[in-house]
């Protein structure tokens, strides 16, 4: 039986925090599931069967910090999974660990390697934990001590332009350079400190999660009309872009899975 929830974060923490998820299944039998690119990092913790990465042959480690990634990663479980997982925004997991983002990029670092011994010691007391309820509380109480000694003056920049890039299907660098008040350099630098990877990198994920949010609530529009709507030069663009990022034409993909903007359907 697989149990599924979505759980919000405190109210100190809902600007840094998109949310947390929360994942329990104790059914037999291997299920694989293949995982797009959402822009986020995320700060992952296995109570039960860890989760094996097939593209990378690893397994996913304990407890890990989950860097953006940029390709579709396929996953595979046994069952027997309880899995606790914080959700950042794009801009904010840089100021609870204290290094710039792009070390992470598509990978997933054991909390062991990054030598934070609170962290760590977090990572133990959610093994221990008893109830899933605990873990939230201990993992909330972490995030906000981390916050209590932060005064960032980026993240504001880069909450500005992360709200215009959710609000607008087309848009560029400059703009987002404007925006945030910088030059287009070091816009570009600081983007990809907090963020992990290049502005225009970014966009392009962004771009495809549009797309999958549109198909999720438009079933009936026409790739053309898709294209046109999510910012693409046209269809074939977008068809080469969707593969890209999924490792399937968007035809494919619609036959396999019922689409769904992990992006979009939480902001």
């Amino acid at each position: 039986m697989q149990n599924f929830r979505i759980i919000q974060p405190t109210p100190a923490l809902k600007p840094f925090i998109r949310y947390y998820w929360v994942l329990q299944d104790c059914s037999y039998g291997i299920v694989t599931q293949r995982t797009l690119p959402t822009g986020c990092m995320s700060l992952v913790f296995h109570r039960g069967e860890r989760l094996k990465v097939t593209n990378r042959g690893e397994l996913q480690p304990r407890c890990f910090i989950g860097g953006l990634e940029t390709g579709f990663t396929d996953v595979i479980s046994t069952g027997n999974i309880e899995m606790i997982v914080a959700v950042f925004h794009p801009h904010t997991a840089k100021i609870f660990f204290h290094h710039p983002a792009s070390l992470f990029r598509d990978k997933n670092i054991p909390v062991q390697d990054i030598e934070d011994i609170a962290l760590c010691e977090l990572s133990r007391r959610i093994e221990n934990t008893d109830t899933l309820e605990i873990s939230i509380e201990l993992i909330e109480k972490f995030l906000l001590s981390r916050l209590l000694s932060e005064n960032n003056y980026n993240i504001s920049r880069l909450a500005a332009v992360i709200q215009h890039i959710n609000n607008s299907a087309q848009t560029n660098i400059k703009a987002l350079a404007d925006i945030s008040c910088l030059s287009e350099k070091q816009f570009s630098r600081i983007f990809s400190e907090y963020i992990g990877i290049a502005p225009k990198d970014f966009l392009r994920i962004i771009r495809l999660q549009r797309t999958l949010s549109v198909l999720q609530h438009n079933p009936g529009i026409s790739f053309a009309q898709l294209s046109y709507e999510c910012g693409f030069t046209d269809q074939s663009h977008m068809i080469k872009e969707f593969k890209l990022f999924s490792g399937y034409t968007p035809k494919e993909y619609l036959n396999r899975y019922a689409p769904i903007s992990d992006y979009f359907s939480s902001i």
